[in-house]
């Protein structure tokens, strides 16, 4: 078994996850994650917790997808912050999963305090018969090279910067965002001629930075389709005044989409987000996204 928030199930967590899935084999055990409902971080530092790469829904899906047989998730509330180290390795990992093998990255802490690392793991091991094994992180440059260990904390630096390509090298995956459709201001089809599904994403999550993006949307049924998507405030109607806003033009699509829930995937960011200077030239350059989305996912799939 395995420990930790795995935001993102980046290529970090998946050589951890293969890592405990080659031990797991060899000693013919189950592979059980125990995660968290929510991020510890919003229950012992709530002003500074992080947004999300993914929500609770997709990391299963994630973790399913990586190989792992069971994953436990345990409510991370106010008492569960208060816990000691040696309280939580004794009530889930010896009296509720009956561990063999743990398997934790090099850095690993947790407990009130983050008093509890490798030592106290393997410590508490000895005597309660599981054994611990510290892995070494997962770098994406050259070995060695610290500042390009995959962490969730980069990832979401690249993301938040608009660098949805650099993410995605790291991640082993695009980034993407989960939400119902929901009404808008009504300008994309009636005024501008590029109707766009609006998403309603949970403020908690990751969004990229304002600009415009070639991604990829996919509906509640599993189809998939071309999207130029905008993240951002419309400067152009709105000033500095504007909402934010996650709006997709998909491209070859007509219909209704209203409360479905979608899934967005963002493969490319082609510019920044503008103020134009009349309509025309706004619409003259949503036409001109639009030919750069579908050259460039065309090229991608």
């Amino acid at each position: 078994m395995t420990i930790g928030a795995y935001d993102g199930v980046h290529l970090g967590h998946r050589a951890l996850l293969a890592e405990l899935g080659e031990r797991a084999e060899e000693s013919g055990l189950a592979t059980v994650v125990v995660t968290f409902d929510r991020h510890p971080a919003t229950v012992v530092r709530p002003e500074s917790a992080p947004q999300l790469l993914c929500d609770l829904d997709q990391k299963l899906e994630l973790l399913e997808e990586a190989g792992v047989d069971r994953t436990v998730v345990v409510r991370f509330d106010q008492e569960r912050a208060n816990e000691t180290a040696e309280e939580f390795v004794t009530r889930e990992l010896v009296e509720g999963l009956g561990a063999r093998l743990v398997v934790v990255g090099e850095d690993f802490h947790f407990g009130h305090g983050r008093k509890g690392n490798v030592a106290l793991l393997a410590d508490m091991g000895e005597a309660a018969g599981f054994v611990v094994d510290g892995v070494g992180l997962q770098a994406s440059g050259e070995a060695g090279d610290t500042a390009s260990v995959i962490s969730s904390t980069r990832i979401r630096s690249l993301v938040a910067a608009g660098d949805v390509e650099g993410a995605a090298g790291l991640l082993g995956r695009l980034h993407q965002i989960r939400g119902p459709v929901v009404a808008g201001d009504g300008r994309g089809g009636a005024e501008l001629g590029f109707p766009t599904a609006n998403l309603s994403i949970p403020a908690d999550i990751c969004l990229p930075a304002a600009g415009i993006y070639a991604g990829w949307f996919e509906r509640s049924d599993g189809s998939r389709l071309m999207a130029a998507v905008s993240v951002g405030t419309r400067p152009t109607f709105y000033g500095t005044d504007g909402d934010l806003l996650v709006e997709a033009y998909l491209l070859d699509f007509s219909g209704d989409l209203y409360g479905e829930q979608a899934r967005l995937s963002f493969s490319h960011r082609l510019r920044d987000e503008l103020s134009f200077i009349s309509v025309d030239a706004l619409v003259d350059q949503m036409a001109a996204d639009v030919v750069s989305t579908r050259r460039l996912l065309t090229a991608t799939t």
